[in-house]
């Protein structure tokens, strides 16, 4: 039987305010609030320049909020000093960027295992998990590969694997598929679609896609500096 979903990430009432070149303030986020489960994928949408990276940003740890707060796993970043922040993003968190960011001169394997060492994982241990990784995204045959040897949609699923490597309790992703063609995209779509309940982790993918969007648990839109489900706005608010 599979775990009971546990409340992972919260965030309340968040506010997101930047000085503008006039000195005015604008407001990008306005009392934003949004909890995210175990085993659950969800996908925010909007236009562009609605706050979407801005978002990511404050619940992947990566900045502050002008007010309210973020939680993971109950405990509150504003309760955190730096350090500690740098190391729940190194344990807690995975992200997935638009571009793969792999090291050119690593193989997909010592790629995905780079997260473990780090932290202090024998390099047997390293290995092995990244050897699992790679076989679950469908990249047995290429751990040896470098990334200049993988196509674009390979490492890209590389890069899924090395942020899972530490079986983090929330997977971030921005725009995935961004930089993929149709074909490599449906391919990462159809991971995405699997991995929260495989890994048995919480997703939050901020993306423009419609086909990746329709394969999340939850689409929300985000619209004027707040989230709603995308029925409040009508579907055409996802662009394809």
């Amino acid at each position: 039987m599979s775990p009971s979903p546990t409340l992972v990430l919260e965030a309340r009432e968040l506010r997101k305010d930047y000085q503008g070149g006039d000195g005015g303030t604008i407001e990008v986020l306005r009392g934003l609030d949004l909890s995210v489960s175990t085993g659950e994928f969800v996908a925010v949408t909007g236009e562009s320049g609605s706050g979407k990276s801005t978002l990511l940003h404050l619940i992947g740890a990566l900045d502050r909020p002008t007010a309210g707060q973020v939680l993971l796993d109950g405990v509150p970043y504003d309760s955190l000093d730096g350090d500690a922040l740098a190391a729940l993003r190194n344990r807690k968190l995975g992200f997935v960027f638009q571009f793969h960011h792999l090291l050119r001169d690593f193989t997909a394997l010592e790629n995905v295992a780079m997260p473990l060492l780090i932290a202090g994982q024998p390099p047997g241990a390293a290995r092995a998990r990244a050897q699992e990784l790679l076989d679950s995204v469908g990249l047995t045959e290429r751990v040896s590969h470098l990334p200049a040897q993988l196509s674009g949609g390979e490492q890209q699923r590389a890069a899924v694997a090395r942020a899972l490597a530490t079986s983090p309790a929330l997977l971030l992703a921005d725009e995935p598929s961004g930089n993929l063609d149709v074909r490599n995209a449906e391919q990462l779509h159809s991971l995405f679609a699997g991995l929260a309940r495989e890994f048995h982790t919480a997703v939050v993918v901020v993306t423009h896609n419609r086909a990746l969007a329709a394969r999340a648990d939850r689409i929300l839109t985000l619209s004027e500096g707040v989230l709603a489900p995308e029925s409040s706005y009508g579907a055409e608010t996802v662009p394809s």
